[in-house]
């Protein structure tokens, strides 16, 4: 996963639902994983205005700003580190008949705090 800013929401619900149905679960739990330390994955509404609100909200938080006593390593980035921590890593998800069983409104995002690289996510599918 690579995007083309530092800062980006992505909808990810249909590849995680494609691996669970190549799965061939069709009850279990899927776990879905941000493999990198400034990237997040959480459930909620597939809404610009909500992503917008997540991303003030999570910079009101964190802002991105010097000072930061992770920045005298040499990385500009402790304000990616912490928007990651606040939205989490990881969801496990409920699989039910070999479909994700989300709420009417849930999708599962990708969250990019310090984007313009290669980062990776791991889907875990588990159960008979």
């Amino acid at each position: 996963m690579t995007t083309p800013t530092r800062y980006a929401i992505l909808d990810i619900t249909d590849e995680v639902a494609k691996i669970v149905k190549t799965s061939g679960v069709r009850d279990g739990l899927a776990l879905v994983s941000a493999m990198h330390i400034t990237a997040s994955i959480f459930v909620n509404d597939h809404e610009s205005g909500l992503w917008t609100d997540i991303m003030r909200w999570l910079e009101d938080l964190a802002p991105a700003k010097p000072g930061y006593e992770h920045h005298r390593t040499g990385e500009d980035n402790a304000d990616a580190h912490l928007k990651r921590s606040i939205l989490g890593h990881q969801v496990t998800l409920p699989i039910t008949n070999g479909k994700l069983d989300l709420g009417p409104w849930e999708r599962v995002h990708y969250g990019e705090f310090d984007g313009r690289r290669p980062k990776r996510i791991v889907v875990k599918v588990m159960g008979e």
